[in-house]
């Protein structure tokens, strides 16, 4: 049940997916891999609409480099871990969700742990190898992963349902070259939106969902497109459970 404070906090949402999928919020459990440039917006709007349990995990401490994109640390969070950070920030914000944070580098030894049970992955990182690792575990799993990337004034994002969609690993089958690239702070605040409209729509169960669609985001020119997309049948990953 919502109670009277839930009703009045969530009144303008209630009025788009109603009560049922208000409570269908407050009853998912969202996992968040990483907690810097897009993971701060993505926790914080997931936060602010009630997803009822959110659990993030990132192995990094606060930098002064930070500070220009990831929204959720301050100057006097440098030293901290990201996600003792985040996680204040969070329930301060929205004291009636649970927070779970995990101070950790995500591996293949504890990935399958932290994903437990979630409801849906959100991918915030900035790396491939673990990206390409939740997608693994997403299929494993059957548990749809949210993917998001950002690099100077472009971004990208697609929703991958495992053994419907194409997946990470049809899209980008190799890893492109590990750099240090440059970020413009908005870019990573509107990917991360995109992400967290995504997971708001399948939690709900509302609107069409970037399935085998990449959104992808032109900030030097203010342009958005989406690619099509499909399932490669000789995939690793999915392509003996993917659906034709």
């Amino acid at each position: 049940m919502l109670s009277k404070e839930e009703l009045e906090r969530y009144s303008r949402q209630i009025m788009l997916f109603g009560e049922d999928g208000q409570k269908s919020l407050k009853n998912a459990k969202v996992f968040i891999a990483g907690a810097g440039g897009l993971g701060c917006p993505i926790a914080l709007y997931l936060a602010v609409a009630g997803v009822g349990q959110l659990r993030i995990a990132d192995r990094d401490s606060v930098e002064l480099s930070n500070l220009n994109r990831q929204v959720l640390h301050w100057e006097a969070d440098i030293g901290r871990t990201k996600v003792s950070s985040l996680g204040d920030k969070l329930q301060t914000i929205n004291s009636q969700i649970d927070i779970e944070t995990f101070h950790l580098t995500i591996d293949e030894s504890n990935a399958r742990e932290l994903i437990g049970d979630a409801d849906i992955i959100v991918d915030a990182m900035d790396n491939y190898s673990i990206r390409y690792l939740l997608n693994q575990v997403a299929h494993e799993k059957s548990i749809p992963l949210v993917h998001g990337a950002i690099s100077g004034f472009d971004g990208q994002a697609m929703t991958i349902i495992p053994g419907e969609s194409a997946c990470f690993t049809c899209v980008f089958p190799s890893p492109p070259p590990t750099e240090e690239f440059p970020v413009v702070g908005a870019t990573s605040g509107i990917i991360a939106m995109i992400q967290v409209n995504e997971v708001i729509k399948y939690l709900v169960g509302t609107g069409r969902l970037l399935t085998n669609r990449l959104f992808i985001w032109n900030g030097l020119y203010s342009e958005m497109e989406t690619l099509k997309l499909s399932r490669r049948l000789d995939c690793k990953v999915c392509g003996k459970t993917c659906k034709s």
